[in-house]
């Protein structure tokens, strides 16, 4: 990726200057500015990119929609001193120069945790990812018994073919486990039923994983690899964290990018990409007042969402990729924070909630991450997970509703009295997850298509390239992309797989999966086999 004397030369290079001016264009009265790159989002992708380009004294400006955060998904937002993720964000990867990139920008700021995750059920907590024999006898002798007949069913006559997540869950665990452990959580997320999910998300996700290697590792015995020699990650016990939760990384990228000469501005979100059909020519920005910025430049690249991407198209692209574009779906996230007057809640570091009777996902424990994202040691901060849809109940509820809906479902689970939450606030993410239906892959290879013709546009990160992916993986389509920008190589971003690795060879590899409904002749099928 870029021979040492090329890193060398470009290391001792000035950077390339930039241009600031007021003058007023004509078309909109939008100001002008230019860089040699401009990038639209400042999330892990963003400001890896732009990170890059500044170690390589090249110029560039990151937008940022947000009028003060960075770090998108992967941000530490703050109330009152208290700093919590939005989700929580393990630092693991099974890429060297991911690992060694967090590395040289954290430096000693990298604290090593204990992963400790277990999932709440009927008023008991199970160890996660699950011990069968503390499972059994936390279940009691009768579900305990049927969780046995119901496995040694599934090895006897397995369900064929496996459609559906709820068919390849219960081959391997068996139906009861399958109901008790994994389909209430699995349909909060995805809002969807099981029976409707197809298969391939279970097989990439609990990849590596059955009840067998559960046993084994239970006794000590159990590989925590599978037959390639990778990783399981389910089973990873230990994870680096930075100190100060995953915002303080890139926070810290942007003071680097900033100190370098370069620039991140916030309350830019970009409203219009002006392009002759070859190259894109500029990003306009338009700040919360509707105040435009026009960002000329040499090169961009975007990881807004595709659907973004393409409305934001000026002159507008053609119907065809119009309309995939608006057929790409993402499944929305919120999270509501209480403040609680007790030193210690749980030794959990998350805890999934598969009570039914409630809404509440999973619970974070802010201080297990790091006792330093709680200001005050006698209290403690709980992060409660929501999945919804933008615009739905959930969505457009009051922060006041929801802080009461979080402190009831709490207190009624008994994971915390409703008298200890003393404060509360709430968080909204939206597209935090980009869906997979049975048709994203052909919409997306007709807007790739056509994106191949403007030479100077590179797509990086999640939602910049609608993969569900984790940090790891978008920070290396955007160290690519601005490889490519550098003239580093010709990288296609497309063939970063789901271990943050790039692979010349073949075609692209396999995404990082998210359920997928099943096709209405499939869910019959299954239906069929399952009844």
């Amino acid at each position: 990726m870029g021979s040492e004397s090329q890193r060398r030369d470009l290391a001792r290079a000035p950077v390339i200057p930039h241009r600031f001016t007021r003058v007023e264009d004509p078309r909109d009265e939008a100001v002008v500015a230019a860089y040699d790159t401009v990038v639209a989002g400042a999330g892990p992708a963003g400001l890896t990119a732009a990170y890059e380009l500044t170690k390589h004294r090249r110029s560039c400006v990151a937008l940022e929609a947000d009028p003060k955060m960075v770090g998108g998904i992967s941000r530490t937002d703050q109330y009152k001193g208290y700093r919590f993720d939005i989700g929580g964000h393990r630092f693991f990867s099974k890429s060297a120069e991911i690992t060694a990139l967090w590395s040289e920008i954290l430096g000693d700021q990298f604290i090593t945790r204990n992963r400790m995750s277990r999932i709440y059920y009927d008023r008991k907590f199970f160890h996660y990812p699950l011990k069968p024999f503390d499972a059994l006898l936390k279940l009691g002798p009768f579900k305990a018994t049927l969780c046995v007949v119901s496995y040694i069913l599934a090895r006897i006559k397995p369900i064929r073919p496996e459609r559906s997540v709820e068919d390849w869950v219960v081959n391997r665990f068996g139906r009861t486990l399958f109901t008790i452990f994994f389909k209430t959580y699995t349909e909060k997320v995805w809002g969807m039923p099981t029976s409707e999910i197809s298969a391939d998300w279970a097989a990439q996700r609990i990849k590596g994983l059955s009840l067998t290697k559960a046993v084994l590792s239970a006794f000590g015995g159990g590989k925590k690899r599978d037959k390639s020699g990778e990783v399981i990650k389910t089973l990873i016990d230990k994870f680096e964290y930075p100190r100060l939760g995953p915002g303080q990384m890139w926070e810290t990228a942007r003071d680097k990018i900033v100190a370098g000469g370069n620039a991140i501005h916030h309350d830019r979100r970009v409203v219009a990409i002006e392009h002759d059909g070859s190259a894109v020519s500029a990003f306009v920005a338009a700040d919360f007042e509707g105040r435009k910025t026009r960002y000329l430049g040499n090169h961009f690249l975007s990881t807004m969402p595709v659907r973004e991407l393409i409305r934001a198209m000026n002159p507008r692209p053609p119907q065809a990729v119009v309309d995939a574009a608006e057929s790409l779906k993402y499944r929305d996230f919120l999270t509501v924070v209480l403040i609680v007057d007790r030193a210690e809640t749980f030794p959990d570091n998350w805890i999934y909630i598969h009570e039914p009777d409630v809404k509440l996902g999973r619970v974070q424990n802010f201080k297990n991450w790091s006792p330093d994202l709680v200001p005050d040691p006698s209290k403690s901060s709980l992060g409660l997970e929501y999945f919804c849809f933008e615009g739905d109940g959930f969505w457009t509820s009051s922060d006041a509703d929801l802080i009461a809906l979080g402190t009831r479902e709490i207190d009624h689970i008994g994971l915390v009295k409703a008298g200890d939450v003393v404060d509360g606030c709430v968080v909204r993410m939206p597209k935090a997850y980009p869906v997979y239906d049975d048709e994203y892959q052909k919409h997306l290879a007709v807007i790739r298509d056509w994106l191949k013709r403007l030479a100077n546009l590179e797509l990086a990160g999640r939602n910049g390239m609608h993969k569900y992916n984790n940090q790891d993986h978008s920070m290396m389509t955007a160290l690519l992309a601005a490889r490519n920008i550098l003239g580093l190589g010709s990288f296609d971003t497309w063939k970063v797989n789901t271990d943050a690795e790039y692979h010349e060879e073949g075609g692209e590899k396999e995404a990082r999966l998210v359920p997928r409904p099943l096709s209405a002749s499939q869910t019959s099928r299954s239906n069929l086999i399952n009844s």
